[in-house]
């Protein structure tokens, strides 16, 4: 089995791509032109790395030949209403010319990374599976939208022929470079901000991302199948909490009413627009503070004996390489 990663230079892609390297399988990681390499250094000398853009379709041909499975891991991940046009591209767009020279090139599978984001969410509800059916809703983000629309390019792919599995995680913890998605969780911390929100934050550790895309490298189970990829949900003030005190910070402990929640997104859109940086806050992650959705994660256990860490596991492993990182960087 020939594997190609693409995204393999972001928070999950680098590291998947050492996972299966770990594992002795064959991978191409391939990556844009002038990508930030730091996630990918050193790497395994059986890794090859070649510099791909998935809006380059030729390249994208090139790059699959030979190919069996495609772990199509490349997003961008914003609740940037500024970035929306970027976001649509980027996620659907994008993953269409993936699915797009699987075809052309007779890979046989996809392992798609989606999000939870992509099975939508309506007011009121509460747990949501694989077979939550999207609706329109107010809090579903540009992101969320986006990655439904890939999802939809996916299943594209399996009707003319391409053997599909999804996996949907939460929120990624992982070591990783500040700029790179949950990462700035630990700087949020770090940098010791008093405010929090109220709400729920569902999360997993991507190392049992990584188990997870594993097994359905030789899946049994049937062909379209998705799983939830998330470990559990606590409050983002015991999540803050948590990071603090294994960085020896003080914790969030100011806690913001949604009124005040929304204006400060105002605000840090237009900070983050000025400056060009991802806003901490966007308007539609101050909206989804208001929700208390948990992703269940038992198709996972029960299909692939995938045993997700806890928090306290996860956070354990994390926050030793955000401390040491603090030590060397600035955040």
């Amino acid at each position: 089995m020939k594997i190609a990663i693409t995204g393999a230079s972001g928070l999950l892609g680098s590291f998947v791509t050492r996972f299966l390297a770990d594992k002795n399988l064959p991978v191409t990681a391939l990556v844009r032109q002038n990508s930030s390499m730091t996630s990918l250094t050193p790497l395994p000398a059986e890794v090859q790395v070649q510099q791909t853009d998935i809006f380059d379709l030729p390249a994208l041909h090139q790059a699959f030949q030979q190919v069996d499975t495609v772990v199509h891991c490349a997003a961008l991940v914003s609740f940037n209403p500024a970035r929306r046009k970027e976001i649509f591209a980027v996620n659907v767009e994008g993953t269409g010319n993936v699915v797009n020279a699987c075809l052309a090139t007779g890979v046989k599978k996809i392992v798609h990374i989606s999000s939870v984001a992509a099975l939508g969410r309506a007011a009121g509800q509460r747990e949501i599976d694989e077979t939550t059916k999207w609706v329109e809703s107010p809090l579903n983000s540009y992101y969320a939208e986006s990655k439904y629309l890939a999802e939809l390019e996916v299943f594209r792919g399996r009707e003319e022929g391409l053997d599909v599995c999804m996996v949907n995680p939460s929120v990624i913890l992982a070591q990783a470079p500040l700029h790179q998605s949950s990462a700035q969780l630990f700087k949020y911390v770090t940098s010791e901000k008093p405010f929090y929100v109220d709400g729920l934050i569902n999360y997993v550790d991507v190392r049992d991302v990584g188990a997870l895309i594993l097994q359905l490298l030789h899946s049994p189970h049937g062909n379209g199948e998705r799983y939830i990829a998330s470990a559990g949900a606590v409050s983002f003030q015991e999540m803050f909490t948590k990071i603090a005190t294994r960085l020896g910070k003080r914790p969030p402990f100011l806690r913001v009413s949604y009124p005040v929640a929304y204006a400060v997104a105002v605000a840090e859109e237009l900070r983050a627009n000025f400056f060009g940086t991802e806003p901490l806050i966007s308007r539609q992650t101050a909206q989804l503070a208001k929700e208390d959705f948990l992703y269940l994660n038992n198709k996972a256990r029960q299909q692939h004996n995938i045993t997700f860490k806890t928090l306290d596991e996860t956070l354990d492993w994390c926050c030793p390489f955000y401390a040491r990182y603090h030590t060397t960087n600035k955040f």
